[in-house]
């Protein structure tokens, strides 16, 4: 697992591409819109995108919400042309098939910022691998942190992390998304970003099958504060900075999603804890959390650098239905007794 630096031209001013147009996406145009930009937000659905342009709506992802008359929408990829600064918001497992969509010609020396909180299922890639793969001149950038898109474009107060290797990106960047209700805060570790952002969707489960088994907060408090140890030692070991799992994206984050109903991933690992299988809660028509394709790569990726990771592999055994929650809980509390850290 690479962390390329990147630190080529600077970016500048110009227009803002945000591709994806569901909900975090739409936000993410709003957020940008609000901090003075023209941005163009690129989607797959024409109706979607009509209704953005005439209506100033995403009727489907966000309901009535008012979005900024400086977004304008299209299904056109040629719509980077001319971009400074463009942000993905597609869901992780589709980044590399999105990226490679783009006409090279486009592919540009300008930030890329990363907004997917997961990794590839096929091959354990970061985000950032997947689009330098595809993209080598690009700057990547990560964004992440607690949020969720209906508290974003609403203008609720959201503070996140901005991460990369390449300082003047990163502050450019952040001046240019920052507004009086979303507080970008700057890191330098794109690396540990990454992994907290994929591994606490992994944690977002087990809270909510702790939940659903009705186990008790006292339960889901402890399984927090050990996934946030567990997060520390994985990042750390895969040559991340100590510091990240204590900030937004890495505390911060794996508190929401996991005590939040407005979290996919809690409320999937909920189901689990009722005894739901994943096979059944996609036949009633429950979107896969992400959380579901990274816990496998989680395991796969801890495996390589040998890391003990008890919470992760637990996950691992609910979502392939060899234990209960219940009985897997009980398992980690007979683990041996040891100090905290």
């Amino acid at each position: 697992m690479t962390n390329p630096s990147h630190n080529k031209s600077e970016p500048g001013d110009g227009k803002i591409c945000v591709i994806g147009a569901g909900a975090w996406g739409s936000a993410l145009a709003q957020v940008a819109a609000l901090g003075g930009n023209d941005v163009t937000l690129i989607g797959r659905d024409k109706k979607i995108a009509a209704e953005i342009n005439a209506s100033h709506t995403n009727q489907r992802y966000l309901g009535a919400q008012a979005l900024s008359k400086r977004i304008a929408a299209s299904t056109d990829m040629g719509a980077l042309a001319g971009a400074s600064l463009v942000l993905l918001a597609v869901p992780a497992q589709q980044t590399r098939s999105v990226v490679k969509s783009i006409p090279d010609d486009l592919k540009k020396n300008i930030p890329v910022i990363l907004t997917a909180k997961g990794f590839e299922k096929q091959t354990l890639a970061l985000q950032s691998e997947i689009v330098l793969a595809h993209w080598p001149e690009a700057i990547p950038l990560v964004l992440s942190g607690p949020s969720f898109a209906v508290d974003v474009v609403a203008g609720r107060p959201t503070a996140v992390t901005l991460a990369g290797e390449n300082r003047g990106a990163v502050h450019n960047a952040i001046h240019r998304l920052a507004g009086a209700r979303f507080r970008p805060y700057a890191s330098f570790d794109p690396l540990g970003v990454q992994l907290a952002g994929g591994l606490k969707n992994v944690y977002a489960l087990a809270c909510g099958a702790v939940e659903g088994a009705g186990l008790g907060l006292s339960a889901r408090s402890a399984l927090i504060g050990r996934a946030h140890a567990e997060m520390g030692r994985l990042i750390i070991k895969l040559g991340g900075a100590a510091s990240t799992a204590g900030g937004l994206a890495g505390l911060g984050d794996l508190t929401l999603s996991c005590t939040s109903f407005q979290s996919r991933n809690y409320q999937f690992g909920l189901e689990l804890g009722r005894g739901r299988s994943v096979e059944y809660l996609l036949a009633i028509g429950m979107g896969l959390a992400e959380g579901v394709a990274s816990a496998p790569v989680a395991k796969a990726i801890a495996e390589q650098h040998d890391a003990e990771t008890p919470l992760i592999d637990a996950v691992n055994r609910l979502l392939e239905r060899e234990r209960k929650i219940s009985d897997i809980v009980e398992a980690l509390m007979k683990r041996p007794l040891k100090e905290e850290g």
